[in-house]
């Protein structure tokens, strides 16, 4: 549903794949609640980015209510990121944004993240 509408506003790849979408919940009732965040606290557009996650749920499922907030307190990294999402980050920009972060920071990566 929003991997394929929404993408970052300075990242062009979908936010599910970033990492940026923290929780979804749909309760029986058909209520939909989403925490999302941005990849860094300071974009200036997190309102639209807000306001287009919620748009885009209300247009592709049948939600009674949608409610949808902005998490700037969970701090973003490229770890957050999914395979798919990495990959794609490494065809559009030529390098590996985990691995470059990970030097970065001084952070070792566990095999799986290497």
């Amino acid at each position: 549903m929003l991997d394929t509408h929404v993408y970052d506003p300075e990242i062009p790849i979908d936010i599910v794949n970033l990492g940026l979408i923290y929780e979804l919940e749909v309760s029986d009732e058909g209520d939909v609640f989403a925490r999302i965040g941005a990849t860094t606290p300071s974009c200036p557009v997190t309102s639209d980015l807000e306001y287009t996650v919620e748009q885009v749920i209300k247009e592709t499922v049948p939600a009674k209510s949608v409610r949808v907030d902005l998490d700037l307190e969970t701090k973003w990294t490229p770890l957050m990121m999914t395979r798919e999402g990495r990959e794609d980050f490494k065809r559009k920009y030529g390098y590996d944004i985990v691995k470059q972060w990970a030097l970065t920071m001084g952070i070792e990566l566990d095999s799986d993240d290497q």
